[in-house]
């Protein structure tokens, strides 16, 4: 019998199959520096990439305050070397923006960054944008974004929450981001993807318009390997790469999650990912995230966990829609997920429920099909998650704090 040769790309795709799409960089020649700061009394190291060609210096680590209206928080991290506050026009109803905006007062304009995202009404089925997505009221939100945050400019402004190839170049945003631009009120474009990332990512490169992307990337996505190859590409293109869903949705510790710190440094052995933006909300993880600035290697230990949570299933909803075929009445489930991870994850009744109840479902679901016929590729009893989601609605709206 001939025996077969494997090349080293046959090779490669046999592993990551073999993995789960799971693997470990290397860190060939990173382009990063080490800086080294006195904070408070105590000499610490911070590690260092350029956010492509906006030319920015940041850390690898920096906050996503999506979840925190805590501002000595927040002030701690500013003070502890953490550079980039990400947040977005609908955080907390608009609270988040004004906390951050109470922090930063005062404070020198070039001593941190602010990223801010606007997203538009979309058809929650299609994923596409309605209507009411007008330029006219993306250049509102922006206004009262800037008007929360005290401030005439931000220094990314996000095109937020894309999920198909078509909506990064949809007209209506990027004439309202090209002419905000053009009156200082942000300096680099960008674009944010939790759905369908390598497309969006292809496409945000193919539209020659963004500065940044801002997208998830976790070992535990099953299309990783696509992921990983899109960023490559918009880094090569220029385009500064920022990760999220770095630790798939939350710091809740369950069966899949050991290690936080490992997971945020799987994402940091890819050099094409400048910076990271987990959503810390305790001291205590803010102390975790600080140490991985210090130091982005993996240890051996740190592999073999990585390795064994990498074969268990995913706790988080990946986005990839195949469900919505498959629901009968054709519910919203993605949003649903979501909405799942809100509450079990970061822990954030009001923005679970302000979710929810924008859907405007109808109050009894499910109720009409004896056997779900949605078959989620993550494995998810999807009915009672979303009978139990549903209950958000229930809880009166001044006892979510």
């Amino acid at each position: 019998m001939e025996k077969k040769v494997i090349g080293r790309r046959d090779f490669m795709k046999s592993t990551l199959a073999g993995f789960g799409g799971f693997y470990f960089l290397t860190l060939n020649e990173p382009k990063q520096e080490e800086k080294t700061f006195d904070i408070k009394g105590k000499e610490k190291k911070r590690v260092y990439r350029t956010l492509g060609r906006t030319g920015l210096k940041l850390p690898v680590i920096n906050m996503g305050v999506m979840n925190s209206d805590n501002p000595n928080l927040i002030r701690t991290a500013l003070d502890s070397g953490i550079q980039l506050l990400d947040t977005a026009h609908a955080y907390m109803q608009g609270r988040n923006e004004e906390v951050i905006g109470s922090v930063i007062k005062g404070r020198p304009r070039d001593s941190y960054y602010i990223g801010s995202k606007v997203s538009l009404p979309q058809d929650r089925t299609t994923g596409r944008y309605t209507e009411e997505a007008t330029e006219a009221e993306f250049t509102k939100k922006l206004d009262i974004s800037l008007k929360r945050l005290g401030l005439d400019h931000v220094d990314i402004l996000y095109h937020h929450n894309v999920s198909l190839r078509e909506s990064a170049s949809y007209e209506p945003v990027l004439n309202a981001m090209a002419m905000a631009k053009k009156a200082g009120k942000f300096r680099f474009a960008g674009i944010t993807t939790h759905t369908n990332e390598p497309e969006v990512i292809h496409a945000a490169v193919a539209a020659k318009f963004y500065d940044v992307i801002l997208t998830a990337y976790n070992y535990q996505q099953k299309h990783v390997a696509e992921v990983r190859d899109a960023i490559a590409r918009a880094s090569r293109a220029g385009l500064g790469a920022v990760g999220m869903k770095a630790i798939r949705g939350g710091y809740r510790q369950t069966p899949s999650v050991k290690s936080s710190a490992a997971a945020l440094k799987w994402v940091l052995q890819d050099p094409h990912v400048h910076t990271i933006v987990p959503g810390f909300t305790t001291f205590d993880q803010l102390e975790v995230d600080l140490a991985v600035m210090e130091d982005i290697n993996l240890n051996e230990s740190e592999k073999k966990e990585l390795q064994k949570e990498a074969s268990l299933p995913g706790l988080y909803c990946q986005g990839c829609r195949e469900c919505l075929g498959q629901c009968v009445a054709r519910l919203p489930i993605p949003d649903l997920m979501r909405a799942d991870m809100y509450v079990y994850d970061y822990r954030n009744l009001g923005m679970a429920q302000d979710l929810v109840v924008s859907l405007e479902l109808p109050s009894e679901l499910c109720g009409n099909c004896s056997r779900c016929p949605v078959k989620c590729p993550s494995g998810f009893d999807v009915k009672a998650k979303i009978r139990d989601i549903l209950r958000v609605r229930e809880i009166p709206t001044e006892y979510i704090v």
